[in-house]
């Protein structure tokens, strides 16, 4: 895949926004209000979904690895690379699928990629951890990625309609 320089930029520039929301994410006390250990509302997401239907599948996955990666080497933990790699990579495949059929919306894309990013999750600690006992917490994972990526979905349908006036979104 050739990119141009702006293509490049673009794509450094949202790999930085996707780490920037995944940092800032860890600031909200989610567990106050949903008390199921390990769920996040998955911010950086929202720069996923908006690289897809923008820039399309093979750059939207160059900045899904690219924030997994830096967010691994920032943060000093090596080891959650496998859980990011796993649950992104599930998810934006998922996501890539979902998107080309038309009758579904952006809201569905997205809650269909918060689901997949539950299930890699899920196979990454299933793999670590040796045993299955991670899959009995697999249905109240799903349950909170309904919410999850339907505010995912929400909020980069809305970035839609703010950025159609511009030239971003037609190119």
């Amino acid at each position: 895949m050739k990119l141009t320089t702006k293509q490049l930029t673009l794509c450094a520039v949202l790999t930085a926004m996707a780490l920037a929301l995944s940092y800032l994410e860890n600031f909200f006390p989610l567990s106050l209000a949903i008390p199921i250990p390990g769920v996040k509302l998955g911010l950086a997401n929202i720069v996923t979904v908006f690289a897809l239907y923008v820039l399309g599948p093979g750059q939207a996955m160059l900045i899904l690895i690219g924030r997994c990666v830096l967010g691994a080497v920032f943060a000093g933990n090596m080891n959650a690379l496998i859980f990011s790699l796993l649950g992104g990579v599930s998810a934006m495949l998922v996501m890539i699928l979902l998107s080309r059929w038309h009758r579904l919306s952006v809201y569905g894309v997205s809650i269909g990629g918060a689901a997949a990013h539950n299930c890699g999750q899920v196979a990454a600690a299933v793999l670590t951890l040796g045993n299955t006992a991670p899959l009995y917490y697999l249905p109240i994972l799903l349950g909170v990625s309904l919410f999850t990526g339907a505010l995912t979905g929400l909020v980069a349908a809305c970035l839609f309609r703010a950025l159609a006036h511009t030239t971003l979104l037609r190119e």
